[in-house]
């Protein structure tokens, strides 16, 4: 498994209002599967794995700032 890119993105809390910071990793496995892991903060309060078709991976790598953190919608 091989990860290929990852990125923080910044966000407010909506409960509370507090700063936080949500990580995200793209990673691609042996068989060249791709998925998305997508981790709220520190400590983590939710934890995802989404699975990625190759267009979505390159959706994902190329997002603009304004639209990171898409995929957690």
């Amino acid at each position: 498994m091989q990860m290929i890119s990852s990125r923080a993105i910044d966000f407010l809390d909506v409960q509370s209002l507090a700063p936080g910071q949500a990580r995200e990793a793209l990673f691609r496995d042996d068989d060249g599967d791709f998925f998305l892991y997508l981790c709220d903060g520190e400590p983590a309060r939710e934890e995802r794995v989404i699975f990625l078709d190759p267009r979505e991976a390159l959706i994902w790598l190329n997002e603009s700032p304004q639209e990171e953190g898409s995929f957690w919608e």
